[in-house]
């Protein structure tokens, strides 16, 4: 234990996700060291961030303006939508450069454990999104876990009468990953996704 103001940043820092009290105290300890103009940035950066940043009225991505720039852009095609489960999820997705259809950020995904559910989700706005028929795939690009897959089971379901196209993405073995290090999940997805070799 530090004293007063040193053992509330090493706190503040602590609350952050992925930051333990060992990683807290060295964030802290350098935040100490390093020069006053570095930490006036960073102090002044998280402000603005706060100020400006909000989440797109239609998808919920991150975005400065009402919409984000993917929702704005009139090249996407409207008739697909990829659900995920965070901004940070739509970031991955656009780095492969395979997707040209909107998304929608669920901001999380259901888990009763930690008393989640669907109404805690952006599951009411996807509902009105798709209620004017435009929609006719909904790619559900939710976690491989046990939360993201009970999430996308409860979307299935709750779309279902809609007669939408509904795809999950394939998930299985890395490329460059060796049979022995893979768990049961892992090796019986990529058994139930295999596909025939044109040779």
């Amino acid at each position: 234990m530090y004293e007063g103001v040193v053992q509330d940043l090493i706190d503040e820092l602590g609350r952050l996700p992925g930051v333990g009290p060992k990683s807290a105290q060295r964030i802290a300890f350098h935040l100490l060291a390093a020069d006053p103009g570095d930490v006036h940035r960073l102090a002044q950066v998280l402000t603005v961030v706060k100020e400006k940043v909000r989440f797109c009225k239609t998808c919920g991505n991150v975005a400065e303006d009402e919409e984000c720039r993917i929702c704005r852009d009139p090249r996407r095609d409207r008739s697909v939508i990829c659900v995920v489960e965070e901004s940070k999820d739509v970031v991955a997705i656009e780095k492969t450069r395979e997707f040209r259809g909107r998304y929608h950020v669920l901001g999380g995904a259901i888990s009763p454990i930690e008393g989640i559910g669907p109404d805690d989700l952006r599951v009411r706005e996807l509902m009105t999104r798709l209620a004017d028929g435009e929609v006719t795939e909904l790619i559900l690009a939710t976690d491989p876990n046990l939360e993201g897959e009970a999430t996308a089971t409860y979307l299935a379901r709750l779309v279902k009468p809609m007669d939408l196209r509904v795809t999950r993405l394939a998930s299985g073995l890395p490329v460059g990953g060796d049979l022995e290090y893979a768990d049961e999940v892992t090796l019986g997805r990529a058994f139930e996704g295999r596909r025939l070799l044109d040779v």
